[in-house]
């Protein structure tokens, strides 16, 4: 596992780029981009993901991220059974093998933002118990709880999700920045853009039924 920690230069003369760190930034961005364009094969690249980014958390102690990993690869199974194997009522009118895009209603949104406030207070405040060695209990906690968020309404592909990742990557681009990650706030913009693209493309769909 030495691979991990290996350096491939040095940032502001003392902060080091892993190789782990550009595997992540690669995986993620092909994950997106592909979910972000309604691509039913993002869920494999996701799984290569979920496994760059738990070895990628540990090396940096970021304990609720690296916990998240193995709820966040269920999830993702999840997800890629939703997609393919929609009920008769939730087929796209595109195709009828592949799921809807639907959205959430204004009492299931207000839950969703109730519960991701409540249960990363939870959290943080379990983790700073737990693992002082976490730099930023809270905030990583918050991250953790959008992700969740994010991820399940993707599995349901609700267009609601890309609000969700939208916080998520607003949020992770702090995080990343303050623990002196390279790859990974330029990876945070780019999802940005990515998912601004897919809530105007999910919309179109919406509409479409599709």
């Amino acid at each position: 596992m030495d691979w991990i920690n290996y350096t491939l230069f040095t940032f502001a003369g003392d902060r080091p780029v892993l190789l782990i760190d550009l595997v992540t930034s690669v995986l993620g961005l092909t994950c997106v981009f592909l979910a972000g364009r309604n691509n039913k094969y993002n869920f494999w690249v996701g799984y290569l993901y979920t496994v760059a980014l738990f070895l990628m958390f540990w090396n940096k102690n970021l304990y609720a991220s690296l916990l998240l990993q193995p709820i966040s690869l269920g999830i993702n199974i999840l997800g890629h059974y939703r997609w393919t194997h929609p009920k008769k009522e939730e087929e796209s009118s595109q195709d009828a093998s592949s799921l809807k895009v639907s959205m959430l209603s204004w009492t299931e949104r207000a839950f969703a933002i109730a519960m991701v406030f409540l249960i990363a207070g939870v959290w943080g405040w379990i983790l700073d118990s737990l693992f002082p060695g976490d730099p930023h209990p809270y905030l990583d906690s918050c991250v953790t709880v959008l992700i969740l968020v994010a991820q399940f309404l993707s599995a349901q592909k609700k267009w609601d999700c890309w609000i969700a990742w939208l916080l998520v990557n607003i949020t992770q681009l702090i995080l990343h920045i303050s623990v002196g990650h390279v790859f990974m706030p330029i990876v945070c913009t780019l999802y940005l853009i990515n998912g601004i693209s897919a809530l105007v493309g999910w919309m179109k769909l919406y509409r479409k039924k599709a």
